[in-house]
Parts: structure tokens; C-alpha cells; sequence
């Protein structure tokens, strides 16, 4: 396949960011629309490629069918309506990108299109997969090595720092240690700075996947600045 794009960047963009539990996050979708509207006004050989998250909106439709059916639906069930979700916030960034993002949102990653935008959105596919690892597969088919995981937490930690007063942030690590802290099995919603099944499928790519938090706007761009940001290189 090829591109007039010299450079193709790959977000994953966290549900967490998107949709709250107080509802759409308007302001941080204003600051990715200004930010990616600036990055292509400045550097037009460049392409983003947007993974979007599910967020509150999938945590309340599993709540939902957990609560009436009175108990623990199926794994499948549940991955479904995360993927639904992610498909819903998905269209959502790509009206708000309407005048330069392709027309359809990638959903399908067996099937690899040549496309002409500078803003590429995608969302979730299949059951036991989450948006992280759609993240690696749009790096597999576009020749990319980078993912720029933005999400709601300033970097990782060597515990939960929510459980672990003495939690210590960590700026960078490999795979075989990263692996370690997260452990090997997906289960749907499960809250991890990057999901186990992607992390696995990232040291197989020989994939570099960059934590940042997505509401600092101003340290994303330092990232692509090349100036010292906060955040987490994993490789």
C-alpha cells in the first residue's frame, strides 16, 4: 500500500477521556480537534490515525445488562457492548473531524484501505479485544511503530497507586518488565494503563507505545516537540 503521507501517527484515544460519568467530554474533544488541527496546518505530510475508546458509556451498558439480569453476563456480551461503544465514540470524533477524516471508521482490520485523509478514525472490532490492541493491528497494517496512548493518568506505576500510597511513576520500562506489573489475561473493562493482550502483541510487533495524559495538551505537544514531557515510553 502507499501514501502520500510521510508520517503516519497512531492515537489510541482512552474511553476515560472521551465520555465521563458526568457525561462527553467537550473540552478535551475541543483540545484534540484544535491540537490535531494545528499538527496538520504545520506538518501536512503527516497522518493520525484516532483508536477511540468506549469509556462510562460501555461501563453503564454492562452495569445495565448486569442489573437486570441479576447476574455476571458472558465475556463475549460483554466485550460486544464495549465494542458497540467504542463504535459509537468513534463516529462522534469523526464528525468532529467530518471535513478532513475518511468517510468510514475502521472496524474491520483484515482488510487494509489506502486512504487519502489526514485523519483516520477506528474503533473496536472483535470479543477479547480492546482498543489497545486495535491500536497495534492499525501499526501492523500501516507500517507504523509508535502508539501515543493518551488516557486519564500521567504515567505508570509500579502498583496501583490508588491501593499503593508508596506507588513510584515510571518513566520508562521494557516489555518483559511492563508484562510483569499487568500480567497476561484481558477481561473486559479491565482498567490497566495498557491492556496485556496488546502489551504481548506490541513486544511481538517490536511496537514502542508512549502513556500520556490526554487532558495535558501542552505535554503532548512537547512529546512531538521533542522537549521532556511526563509520561511512560514503553519498549
Amino acid at each position: 500500500m502507499t501514501s502520500n503521507y510521510r508520517e503516519k501517527i497512531v492515537i489510541s484515544v482512552g474511553g476515560s477521556l472521551i465520555v465521563t460519568d458526568k457525561g462527553i467530554n467537550t473540552e478535551f474533544l475541543g483540545k484534540l480537534n484544535s491540537f490535531i488541527r494545528k499538527q496538520i496546518a504545520e506538518h501536512p505530510h503527516r497522518q493520525f490515525f484516532l483508536v477511540s475508546g468506549g469509556g462510562a458509556v460501555a461501563r453503564h451498558y454492562r452495569d445495565a445488562g448486569r442489573e437486570v439480569l441479576g447476574h455476571e453476563l458472558t465475556r463475549d456480551d460483554l466485550d460486544y457492548l464495549g465494542i458497540h461503544a467504542t463504535k459509537l465514540n468513534a463516529h462522534l470524533i469523526r464528525t468532529i473531524f467530518r471535513d478532513i477524516a475518511h468517510p468510514y471508521i475502521l472496524k474491520h482490520y483484515e482488510i487494509i484501505r489506502k486512504v487519502a485523509e489526514p485523519v483516520v478514525i477506528a474503533a473496536g472490532w472483535k470479543p477479547g479485544w480492546s482498543t489497545d490492541y486495535c491500536a497495534l493491528l492499525v501499526c501492523e497494517d500501516y507500517d507504523v511503530n509508535t502508539v501515543i496512548n493518551l488516557s486519564n493518568i500521567k504515567q505508570v506505576f509500579d502498583k496501583d497507586p490508588k491501593k499503593f500510597p508508596d506507588a513510584n511513576p515510571i518513566e520508562k520500562i521494557n516489555w518483559v518488565e511492563f508484562r510483569k506489573i499487568v500480567g497476561d489475561d484481558w477481561t473486559p473493562g479491565l482498567n490497566a494503563p495498557f491492556d496485556p493482550i496488546a502489551a504481548k502483541k506490541a513486544q511481538e510487533l517490536g511496537a514502542k507505545v508512549v502513556v500520556l495524559n490526554g487532558e495535558d495538551i501542552d505535554n503532548l505537544e512537547k512529546y512531538f516537540t521533542g522537549d521532556k514531557f511526563v509520561g511512560t515510553v514503553i519498549e
